[in-house]
């Protein structure tokens, strides 16, 4: 029986890393897209609207739309191995 692949868009620390392992790249940015909520807030369940957000994959900052700082974690700056998806 063939296992159903997760939703990637589910805001998890690790559905960003694995989205930012194939994210296509705008000046710089890894774009990965997340569900939101009514405020446009990451949502960890699936709602009605889904927006983009810029992952700096040198330091581990993910931005909103209006390059807002969203949330920041060393785990998750790729280039020094810490967000490479295993």
């Amino acid at each position: 029986m063939s296992e159903i692949a997760p939703d990637l868009r589910i805001y998890t620390p690790e559905h960003l890393i694995e989205q930012a392992t194939t994210a296509r790249e705008h000046l710089g940015y890894k774009l990965v897209e997340f569900y939101v909520d009514a405020d446009g807030l990451l949502a960890k369940h699936v709602t009605e609207r889904t927006a983009t957000f810029y992952l700096s994959p040198s330091g581990g900052t993910l931005r909103d739309t209006d390059l807002n700082i969203v949330l920041y974690s060393a785990k998750f700056d790729v280039y020094k191995g810490y967000g490479r998806a295993t």
